[in-house]
């Protein structure tokens, strides 16, 4: 098996249409968390615990995450870059269709819609010690009832994906695994294709054992919804008044902003008044407007 440390591939290309308006102006993985993109703090992560090669899937207003993340070099690892169209490829599809880019038997595979601190190495060792075809990093519930989850036997193997009404016991997947690239070149490229609703239970039905998983007490960061967003930004620190204001914004001083968040770029005009308000710069405020709970 392929020696430590695997090339990841990074599933950038959704619609993040629970995100919307925002996701009208940057893809999701381009949005602004604290001071730099969503795509580049995940990268940071993976660079950090020692990946040196990433593939980023894009297909949603590419051009946001490019001009974020550029060569990875800022995020300490190279990055190339799988495109999809006219369509998304889906969480089993996309990684099928970035395998050319990368090297090795083994990749690991992350959402870049969330952020979580699993421990790569440990996942790694677990993986290649177990002889699994796919290992996923696992954690208990951050908020039961929302999230599907995941059914483990004894031994580490998964048994079922349940949905989250479920009331059989189960654990978090946020998003991060370590795949046999054998696994994904049994899809036939350039096909839409998913990875827990389709590709996996087929697995586990004509192989049992062969997905395993591995619970870690982890901290995880959704950015699914306008409210995941904002709690998540402010994860990483505000001033005394609630605010995320990047550093390439201009606030007039005359302003009075609390909980909001500003994006590069944007400009809030002298008298405004504004309360928990996500500003993008892509709706021009005028002097003195007031709002309050909502995007512009």
């Amino acid at each position: 098996m392929t020696t430590w440390p695997p090339p990841a591939i990074v599933l950038t290309a959704g619609l993040g249409t629970r995100l919307r308006p925002l996701t009208a102006y940057r893809a999701k993985p381009a949005m602004p968390v604290g001071d730099e993109a969503l795509a580049c703090r995940i990268l940071r992560r993976l660079a950090e615990a020692g990946i040196r090669e990433a593939v980023l899937n894009l297909h949603h207003l590419p051009h946001t995450v490019t001009r974020e993340v550029g060569d990875g070099s800022q995020c300490g690892l190279r990055v190339r870059y799988s495109w999809e169209q006219p369509r998304v490829l889906g969480s089993a599809g996309g990684p099928r269709h970035a395998l050319p880019l990368v090297a090795g038997d083994t990749v690991l595979v992350v959402n870049g819609d969330t952020l979580c601190d699993i421990p790569l190495r440990t996942l790694w060792e677990a993986h290649t010690r177990s002889g699994a075809l796919v290992t996923l990093g696992l954690m208990p519930h951050p908020a039961p009832g929302r999230y599907g989850g995941v059914v483990l036997d004894a031994e580490g193997a998964v048994t079922a994906f349940v949905p989250r009404t479920s009331t059989v016991p189960s654990v978090h997947y946020p998003g991060i695994q370590l795949v046999r690239r054998a696994v994904l070149e049994g899809l036939p490229d350039d096909t839409p294709a998913e990875s827990v609703a389709q590709l996996y239970p087929q697995l586990m039905a004509a192989t049992p054992g062969a997905v395993r998983g591995v619970v870690f007490d982890a901290r995880f960061d959704d950015v699914g919804t306008v409210e995941d967003y904002r709690r998540t930004c402010r994860a990483f620190g505000t001033d005394a008044r609630g605010n995320v204001i990047d550093a390439a914004a201009t606030v007039a001083g005359t302003a009075s902003l609390r909980d909001c968040i500003v994006w590069p770029g944007a400009h809030v005009p002298a008298g405004c008044v504004l309360d928990d308000v996500v500003v993008t710069g892509h709706v021009p405020l005028a002097a003195g407007q007031h709002l309050s709970q909502t995007t512009a």
